[in-house]
C-alpha cells in the first residue's frame, strides 16, 4: 500500500513538473518571404539562434508571400513574428494602399537592415531609365506585396500610370524564371543586397540594375518619407562595374502585441548579443546595427523591445 502511494506521489510530481516545463515552452511562427528572397534564409538564421540560446524557445521560419501577407498573418494570430518592410507596416497601421482597415495588433522589435529597390534589365537592353519601362513587360512582385507598392511609388515619381507598363504579378523566383526565358523585359526586387535571384540570373545572363535619377529620388522621398536614397556599391553583382543609385526601405522585425514583455525582450537581447553568429550564418547579419535598430519605423515598438533599448541608452 505504501509503495503504491509513493508511486502515485512520484507520478503526480512528474506530471506537475512536465506541465510546468510545457508552460515555459514558447512556440512561434516567424513569417518570412519567398525561398528565393532574403527574408526566408535570414529568418531561418535568426530562428536558429533563438532556439539554441533561449531555453524553451521554438521558432519556426515559414516561407510566405512576404510583407503584406506577413502583416495579415500576425494580425490574424497565424504567426507571432514576421519580417516586413517599413513602408508596409505604415500602410497597414494606417489603412493605406492594399489595406482597407487598420491592422494594429503588431509592434516593432528591431529595424534589421536596408532593403534596396532593384529594377533589373538585361545587359543588352535598351532600357536605361525607369521612363523606358513604358509598354514593357515587368515583373512587379507578388500581388499586394511590398515590392509592388515600391513599383507604384517609383511609377508615381516618373509619371507612369497603372497600365502604362505590362505588369506581371510574380514572386522573385517566378520573375527570375520568366526573365531567363525572355517572357518579361524587366523585374523589380526589393531586398537586401546581393539578392539570390539576381545573382542566380547573373551566372548565366548579363544583367543591369537601372539608376534612379537624383531629381526623381528627391521627388519620391518627399512624397514617401519611409524611402531613402541608397547606393549599390560597384561589384555587388557580376559585371556591375559602377555604383548604382536607387532607393531603399528598411527590413523590420515585428511581433504580436499580445506577446509577453519578457519574451519580446529576450528575443531582441539574444539577437544582438549573438550578432557574430548571425553574421556567420547570413550576410545580412553583418548589417544589423544596434544604433539604428530603434529607428526608421512609424509604428510603436513592443514594450519588451523598449526595455532593452532603454538599457542600451537608445530610448528614454
Amino acid at each position: 500500500m505504501k509503495k503504491t502511494l509513493l508511486f502515485l506521489m512520484v507520478c503526480f510530481m512528474v506530471a506537475g513538473f512536465s506541465s510546468t516545463a510545457a508552460a515555459a515552452d514558447v512556440k512561434m511562427v516567424l513569417a518570412t518571404g519567398g525561398t528565393a528572397g532574403t527574408y526566408y534564409p535570414f529568418g531561418g538564421a535568426m530562428a536558429k539562434i533563438w532556439n539554441s540560446k533561449i531555453p524553451g524557445m521554438n521558432v519556426t521560419a515559414q516561407a510566405t508571400g512576404a510583407s503584406v501577407e506577413n502583416v495579415r498573418l500576425v494580425n490574424k494570430k497565424e504567426a507571432e513574428l514576421a519580417i516586413v518592410q517599413s513602408d508596409t507596416i505604415d500602410f497597414a497601421f494606417n489603412a493605406k494602399e492594399a489595406f482597407k482597415e487598420k491592422l494594429t495588433k503588431m509592434a516593432v522589435l528591431a529595424t534589421l537592415y536596408p532593403e534596396v529597390i532593384q529594377v533589373v534589365v538585361r545587359g543588352d537592353s535598351k532600357i536605361d531609365s525607369f521612363d523606358d519601362l513604358k509598354g514593357m513587360k515587368i515583373g512587379v512582385g507578388a500581388p499586394g506585396s511590398g515590392t509592388e507598392a515600391n513599383f507604384r511609388q517609383l511609377s508615381d515619381g516618373y509619371g507612369l500610370k497603372k497600365g502604362d507598363a505590362k505588369e506581371q504579378y510574380l514572386s522573385f523566383a517566378e520573375s527570375a524564371e520568366q526573365f531567363k526565358d525572355k517572357h518579361i523585359d524587366a523585374f523589380v526586387v526589393t531586398a537586401g543586397i546581393p539578392n539570390a535571384a539576381i545573382m542566380d540570373i547573373g551566372t548565366q545572363h548579363s544583367v543591369r540594375i537601372i539608376n534612379i535619377a537624383d531629381d526623381k529620388a528627391a521627388l519620391i522621398t518627399k512624397k514617401y518619407p519611409f524611402l531613402s536614397p541608397f547606393t549599390i556599391p560597384a561589384n555587388t553583382y557580376k559585371g556591375q562595374t559602377n555604383a548604382i543609385k536607387t532607393l531603399a526601405v528598411n527590413a523590420v522585425l515585428i511581433i504580436s502585441t499580445e506577446m509577453k514583455d519578457d519574451v519580446a525582450y529576450n528575443i531582441v537581447k539574444t539577437l544582438f548579443e549573438n550578432q557574430n553568429d548571425l553574421a556567420m550564418a547570413h550576410a545580412k547579419g553583418k548589417e544589423l546595427n544596434l544604433k539604428t535598430a530603434a529607428s526608421g519605423v512609424s509604428i510603436p515598438f513592443h514594450p519588451g523591445a523598449v526595455k532593452y533599448y532603454k538599457e542600451k541608452g537608445l530610448m528614454k
